[in-house]
């Protein structure tokens, strides 16, 4: 047997794409013409707000409140921008801004979590996000890479916190490992600070480059490639 590794999934597994140019489409094709300048300043007040909440959103009622909330924050932001969106309905506008979110796996991650499984580690993703990190790991092709996930939502808990490391741990027992329980993640303050507080090995996954502070015992890699070798 592996080990178990701990995956973040923002920023390490998967990226967020530009969802400006696809608000502004979503909205034009239900009848309101909204600037790129106007759609980004509101949905960057929207995702503030869903970073703050989303943790609410444990099942799939939460989730669906969560989500309209989140369609008003935007709507009320376009509206402060100056854009005519009163002619929208509260399911044409939500419908507009989930069109726009759309996540894409890094390229380097798949073919590193069949690696991964392929020597025998078991791998669980662990991230700060709602109950629809399950729908994402499945529209991303990602759910069948992985052995479990768990939201911070589902935890009751975000990271550094300890415990969302020990409920993500526990999807995979590890009587069996060869080896301590890893956490790869791009957050120093998060996924490192968190995963050290855990009692798990960390490792940071530094896309944009490596930042200052990093801990003498904590690897650093580029991307997921090399992680097979520093968990061997």
């Amino acid at each position: 047997m592996g080990r178990v590794i701990t995956l973040d999934a923002m920023g390490t597994l998967v990226a967020l794409e530009d969802p400006v140019p696809r608000l502004v489409a979503g909205l034009r094709d239900r009848g309101a013409v909204v600037s790129e300048a106007a759609a980004g300043t509101a949905l960057a007040r929207e995702i503030a707000f869903y970073r703050a909440g989303h943790d609410a959103a444990a099942d799939a009622a939460s989730l669906a409140r969560l989500r309209a909330q989140c369609a008003g924050v935007l709507r009320a932001a376009l509206e402060a921008a100056g854009a005519d969106v009163g002619a929208l309905s509260p399911a044409a506008m939500l419908a507009a801004l989930l069109g726009a979110l759309r996540f894409a796996p890094y390229p380097d991650v798949p073919g590193a979590l069949a690696e991964l499984r392929a020597a025998g580690h078991r791998l669980v993703v662990v991230s700060d996000w709602d109950v629809s990190l399950h729908e994402m790991l499945r529209t991303t092709g990602l759910a069948g890479l992985v052995d479990g996930a768990i939201s911070s939502a589902e935890a009751g808990a975000r990271k550094p916190a300890p415990e969302i490391f020990r409920r993500a741990l526990a999807l995979a027992p590890d009587d069996e490992a060869q080896g301590p329980a890893l956490h790869a993640g791009d957050s120093l303050e998060l996924d490192v600070a968190g995963a050290l507080a855990a009692g798990l090995r960390a490792v940071l996954i530094a896309r944009g480059g490596v930042p200052d502070g990093v801990p003498d015992d904590v690897a650093v890699l580029a991307s997921l490639e090399g992680l097979a070798e520093l968990a061997a």
